[in-house]
């Protein structure tokens, strides 16, 4: 069954702590849409990131999002307790381009990530 509008609203809502964090270069916002468990997959310039969340945390908190980065939440699905969310992301860092995936679950009424994996655009990869 599909959720109601307010359900796709408070997912935005949860998102955009992803974005936050990554816009300010500060983890504190994400650390409280991820669960402690948590995972990671991608390639960061043509190298697997997989595992802890916490290598997305370190990203963030090492490289803040710069002057020119832009982002976009949109909400793909929402089925009761299940929600998938893409976040396209422009010029992290003043160079990478992503396509972020998370997955969602709610819990005790709280929607929260448990994984995020991601796409580097192409012709952002530094070699």
């Amino acid at each position: 069954m599909r959720a109601e509008l307010k359900e796709y609203q408070a997912v935005e809502a949860a998102a955009m702590k992803f974005v936050k964090s990554v816009a300010e270069g500060n983890s504190a916002y994400a650390k409280e849409l991820f669960t402690d468990e948590a995972v990671l997959f991608g390639y960061l310039d043509g190298k697997l990131e997989h595992g802890s969340i916490e290598q997305f945390y370190h990203n963030v908190d090492t490289v803040p999002g710069g002057d020119n980065f832009k982002a976009r939440v949109d909400v793909l699905m929402v089925e009761e307790s299940l929600a998938v969310v893409r976040v396209l992301e422009e010029g992290w860092g003043n160079r990478i381009d992503f396509t972020d995936v998370l997955l969602l679950l709610k819990m005790d009424g709280e929607w929260k990530c448990v994984a995020k994996a991601y796409n580097q655009n192409s012709d952002t990869i530094q070699k």
